[in-house]
């Protein structure tokens, strides 16, 4: 069953935004596009404990040049949260590539921030055909990157989690202590469940401990972009350099901008992947 939240035609054919629903065997997976149908499909994947509205900022800025899919991962946002399927991170990916197959992309350039990047690696691995290129923005390449949080920010220690207890865990995702965190993304981890979070951290340590990334991509040969806010408090921006190793890799680093660049600075951002995906935007291996 496929649910529509409005009319994705209007204005002699120019698209405005759509949002639909998509049942699949796991559950219902919640699905946003922008921008018009016949432009390159880009597609979009959260981190934990997001969903598709961390790309609210930068959704505008690709709009122009690409059809953007956006999908709220199992577990996420207005996806469903079950407590009986499989959060791994090869299961997540499976989803996304029924749910293109569902939406007819035939090839898409996969962008993941945080852990929303290893899901894109892992479609790249089961479906080459669908994925053309990769772009991470502040995925960690290994478990050695990753900087051990303060015990008051590892997580929420209850169920659901004060507001003290979000903001806390939710600070170093960006690169300053004052920046004022959108409420709605807060909300999104109010959404979740104990048992989706702790499922969903789980899944991507689980997936790193097996491989590092870039010894992934050496395997997987497609272009790819990596950016980097330099100021990141989750993962050591140093670590960016170890995905030099993949042939043709372009790193860019953003100084002053934390673990979430694409909200602390939506066109800087922005710009990378722009010049990125002009160049690999429609192109079949």
């Amino acid at each position: 069953m496929t649910v529509f939240d409005g009319d994705p035609y209007v204005n002699g054919g120019a698209e405005t935004p759509e949002s639909l629903t998509l049942s699949l065997d796991g559950g219902d997976i919640y699905v946003c596009q922008d921008g018009p149908h016949d432009a390159p499909a880009l597609l979009l994947i959260h981190g934990t404990a997001s969903s598709t509205r961390s790309w609210d900022p930068m959704v505008p800025l690709l709009t122009g040049s690409h059809r953007v899919i956006r999908i709220d991962l199992l577990g996420h946002g207005r996806s469903a949260k079950p407590a009986d399927r499989s959060y791994a991170i090869p299961d997540q990916a499976r989803r996304v590539g029924v749910a293109l197959d569902r939406l007819g992309v035939e090839d898409v350039i996969a962008v993941g921030h945080s852990s929303g990047g290893v899901v894109a690696i892992a479609l790249a691995e089961q479906r080459p055909d669908l994925v053309t290129a990769l772009a991470l923005v502040n995925t960690g390449p290994s478990l050695d990157a990753f900087i051990a949080p303060e015990p008051a920010a590892t997580g929420p220690s209850q169920w659901p989690p004060t507001d003290e207890q979000l903001r806390r865990f939710a600070s170093t995702g960006f690169s300053r202590a004052g920046y004022r965190i959108p409420e709605e993304l807060l909300d999104d981890v109010r959404g979740m469940t104990s048992h989706t979070f702790t499922a969903t951290m789980r899944a991507t340590r689980a997936y790193l401990e097996q491989r590092a990334l870039p010894d992934r991509l050496m395997v997987l040969g497609k272009p790819l972009l990596v950016i980097f806010g330099e100021d990141d408090r989750r993962w050591r921006s140093s670590s960016a350099s170890d995905y030099r190793a993949v042939p043709g890799a372009t790193v860019e680093l953003l100084p002053g901008l934390g673990h979430s660049p694409l909200l602390e600075d939506p066109p800087r951002a922005a710009t990378p992947l722009l010049a990125f995906t002009s160049i690999h935007a429609g192109r079949v291996d």
